[in-house]
C-alpha cells in the first residue's frame, strides 16, 4: 500500500489542525512565490555530521523531491561518514559552515551541531537566504533564541525546529483533549527523562586534539579553552555547550506543555540537583536534577498550574522513561511517544487508551513549509518558548535560588548575577546580530 502523503492531504490536515486552535499556515509575506516551487526538487545540506544530523540525512532521503548536496563539519571522519551515506562522492564538503551557505545550489540546512551553535548556524543561514530545519533545542541561552526569532523574521526565512512530536497525530488529538476540558481544572504537569549513563563521565586529563578536528572551530562562539575528551564527547554537560538534559531532550515536553496548556512562558522556575549518582566528574551540570515552573492563568489552567521537571541518569524506569502526565480534577492524561492513556478521578469509568499510528515525517513537513512559504507549527518562536523553561531552571540552579521571570521583556528582573545568565559571552568573530 502506497502510504506517501500527498500535498492535499497535508494541507487539509494543516487546515484542521488550525481549527483546534493549535496550528495556522500563516504566510510570511502574502506576495512572497514559493522557491522553489511545488513541483520542484529541494538542494539540502548537513551542518553537524555527528549521529543526529546523519539521522536527519536519512528522514530526509525518505521524501520525494528533496536531496542533500553538501555536508559540513569540523571533524573530518563524521563529515566524510556523512557524505558516503548521503550519496557519496556528488555531495560536496565543507570544513566552514560560511562557505556552504556561499553555494547558490543550497535552498535550506539542516542543522544539527552541538547547541551552543544551533541559534549562531541558523541566523547566518537566514542572512544568506536559506531556509532552515534546526535541531532542539533552539540555542544554549535565553538571547540566542531571541536573536534567532528575530533573524527569520528580518530575512522572511522559513525555521522549523525539530521537535518531530509537533507532527504525530496522537499528540495532536491529545492536545485536543486537554484544551476541551475533559481533564477537568489541571493544576500540575510532571515530566521527566530517565537515563542510564554507567559508570559516569569521569575526568579525563586535557590533551591534543584528534587529528583532522579543529577544536577552535568545534568552539565558536564559546570562550577558548584547552582540548579535553569530556567536553568533546560529553559536551552537553558543560556550561558553554549545553544545558544537560533538562535542556536538551526535555525541549520536546516543554514543547507539548506550551502547546496544550495554551501557555509560552513561566512566571517563576527553581532547579536544585547534584552529582549523586557517579564519581566525581569533569562535567558541569548534575547528573540528577529537578526543577519547578509556575505559570500564571491561562485558557487551560484557569488559576495557573505548576510544572514538575525530573532528570536522572542512574537508572532507566521500565519503558516510560521519557513521558509526561497532566494532572486534572476529572481525569489525568499520562502522554508519550508510545500514545496515551486517561485515567478518570472519583471512581468514574476507567481508562481510555489510544496509541499513535503513523505519525507524519517531520522532514516532509519542513519541505512542505518551504515549497509553500509558510509558517510552521514547530516554527522558531514556538521552539524558542520550548528551550526557556530548562534555561530558566538551570540559571536557578546556578545562583541557587528561585528567580522570577519576566516573559515580555525577556529578562530576571530584580537579580543581576541571573539576569547575566540569559545571554550569552560570544567570543570574536562570531556575532548573534541578525
Amino acid at each position: 500500500m502506497n502510504t506517501k502523503r500527498t500535498r492535499r492531504q497535508f494541507l487539509g490536515n494543516a487546515t484542521s489542525a488550525a481549527a483546534v486552535g493549535w496550528a495556522g499556515a500563516k504566510l510570511y509575506a502574502a506576495d512572497a512565490p514559493a522557491k522553489p516551487g511545488p513541483n520542484e526538487t529541494l538542494n539540502l545540506a548537513l551542518i553537524g555530521c555527528g549521529n543526529r544530523g546523519r539521522q536527519l540525512v536519512r528522514e530526509f532521503q525518505k521524501v520525494d523531491g528533496a536531496r542533500v548536496i553538501a555536508v559540513c563539519d569540523v571533524e573530518r571522519s563524521r563529515m566524510l561518514q556523512a557524505r558516503k551515506e548521503a550519496g557519496g562522492s556528488k555531495v560536496a564538503t565543507y570544513h566552514d559552515f560560511r562557505k556552504l551557505l556561499e553555494n547558490k545550489d543550497v535552498d535550506a540546512v539542516v542543522i544539527a551541531s552541538t547547541d551552543n551553535w544551533h541559534c549562531f548556524h541558523s541566523i547566518y543561514a537566514c542572512q544568506a537566504g536559506k531556509d532552515v530545519y534546526v535541531e532542539k533545542p533552539l540555542g544554549n541561552s535565553v538571547a540566542e533564541g531571541r536573536a534567532a526569532i528575530t533573524a527569520a523574521e528580518k530575512y522572511d526565512r522559513i525555521v522549523q525546529i525539530g521537535t518531530q512530536q509537533r507532527s504525530w497525530d496522537h499528540y495532536r488529538k491529545a492536545v485536543e483533549i486537554i484544551q476541551s476540558g475533559r481533564l477537568g481544572e489541571i493544576s500540575e504537569v510532571k515530566v521527566w527523562d530517565y537515563f542510564n549513563v554507567h559508570p559516569g563521565f569521569g575526568s579525563p586529563p586535557d590533551c591534543d586534539p584528534p587529528e583532522n578536528f579543529d577544536w577552535d572551530f568545534w568552539l565558536g562562539p564559546a570562550r577558548a579553552v584547552s582540548y579535553n575528551p569530556s567536553r568533546h564527547r560529553n559536551w552537553r554537560w558543560f556550561f558553554d555547550y549545553g544545558g544537560a538534559w533538562q535542556v536538551r531532550w526535555t525541549v520536546h515536553h516543554y514543547d507539548i506543555v506550551n502547546w496544550a496548556m495554551g501557555v509560552k512562558w513561566p512566571q517563576t522556575a527553581v532547579g536544585c540537583g547534584g552529582n549523586l549518582c557517579f564519581e566525581p566528574t569533569s562535567t558541569e551540570w548534575p547528573d540528577t536534577f529537578s526543577g519547578i515552573c509556575e505559570y500564571a492563568p491561562g485558557p487551560v489552567a484557569k488559576k495557573g498550574f505548576l510544572l514538575q521537571v525530573t532528570v536522572r541518569n542512574g537508572c532507566r524506569r521500565e519503558h516510560r522513561a521519557h513521558c509526561k502526565i497532566f494532572h486534572g480534577t476529572e481525569a489525568s492524561m499520562i502522554l508519550d511517544r508510545g500514545g496515551y492513556t486517561i485515567t478518570s478521578e472519583s471512581g468514574r469509568p476507567g481508562k481510555e487508551e489510544s496509541f499513535r499510528g503513523r505519525g507524519d515525517n517531520h522532514a516532509e513537513v519542513f519541505l512542505q513549509n518551504v515549497r509553500n512559504h509558510t509558517k510552521p507549527l514547530a516554527d522558531v518562536e514556538a521552539g524558542h518558548h520550548a528551550t526557556n523553561p530548562g534555561h530558566l531552571m538551570n540559571i536557578s540552579w546556578r545562583v541557587g535560588r528561585k528567580i522570577r521571570f519576566d516573559g515580555e521583556n525577556e529578562r530576571i528582573p530584580d537579580d543581576a548575577e541571573a539576569n547575566a545568565l540569559l545571554t550569552p559571552k560570544v567570543r570574536s568573530p562570531w556575532s548573534m546580530e541578525p
